[in-house]
């Protein structure tokens, strides 16, 4: 790549970029504009998976709002992340948990890592 690019993506990325893993339920705090106003909105999920590397690495959360699945998708090193909060830890086998997604109730749940 371009040492140009390589040069501004790494000006771009956080210091403290969060730890979490695929199957933590974690709290995203996403900075929301509503015409002039800036306020904090916490959205609590499952990563589902994470993706890319450097400046363009994304992860995706998923949730349950009245009975119906939501996912979002963030940049990890955007200005909108405030910041991401481990609430568990989950244990899973894979990288991607894409058999969520046809998961309701109980059998959507991800059994929590002991440690």
């Amino acid at each position: 790549m371009n040492e140009i690019i390589k040069n501004i993506e790494a000006a771009q990325l956080k210091e403290a970029a969060p730890q979490f893993r695929v199957g933590d339920t974690v709290k995203v705090y996403g900075k929301i504009k509503e015409g002039n106003r800036e306020r904090i909105q916490v959205f609590e999920g499952t990563v589902l998976k994470q993706q890319g590397g450097g400046a363009r690495a994304t992860f995706t959360v998923r949730k349950f709002s009245n009975g119906v699945g939501v996912e979002k998708t963030w940049p990890l090193h955007s200005p909108n992340v405030e910041r991401v909060e481990v609430v568990r830890r989950g244990k899973v086998r894979r990288a991607k948990l894409n058999y969520l997604r046809q998961r309701v109730g109980k059998r959507a749940k991800v059994k929590e890592l002991v440690r």
